[in-house]
């Protein structure tokens, strides 16, 4: 064990957020979300939710300043938004990160994680709770 890396990191996705580089992409997928006929690599962390393995990514996780948005949500399509989103702002706001959030549809959303580098299978049982990072550089 290391001290300061939340528990809810597992070796196997501190390895892979190190791993990634400049530009690259990680979904955290709720549990409803098709991890494995996508395509990239799957890290599973059952029995978490994605707003604790957010709170944990970004502590290390540096999000793309070079681009419009750096944090996209999967757009439920309706007029109101999915509640867990306000815990997603939250988190995103104190890390200190500056983010730009951009919500896509869900095919969309699909094939843009079909080509991340990661996905992240959680347990996450709200609805429309899939997040894509877009990784930037340490300053």
């Amino acid at each position: 064990m290391l001290k300061g890396i939340p528990t809810v990191l597992s070796p196997e996705l501190m390895k892979v957020l190190m791993e990634m580089g400049h530009g690259d992409e990680i979904v955290l997928a709720d549990g409803n979300f098709p991890s494995h006929s996508l395509g990239p690599k799957v890290i599973r962390a059952d029995g978490h939710g994605v707003p604790e393995l957010l709170e944990a990514i970004l502590k290390f996780f540096p999000l793309d300043t070079f681009v419009e948005e750096n944090v996209i949500l999967m757009d439920n399509g309706e007029a109101e938004k999915p509640p867990i989103w306000e815990k997603y702002y939250s988190i995103l706001e104190s890390s200190g990160e500056p983010f730009r959030v951009k919500a896509i549809d869900r095919f969309e959303f699909y094939e843009r994680a079909s080509k991340a580098f990661c996905v992240v299978a959680t347990s996450e049982t709200a609805l429309y709770a899939n997040v894509i990072l877009k990784k930037g550089v340490v300053t």
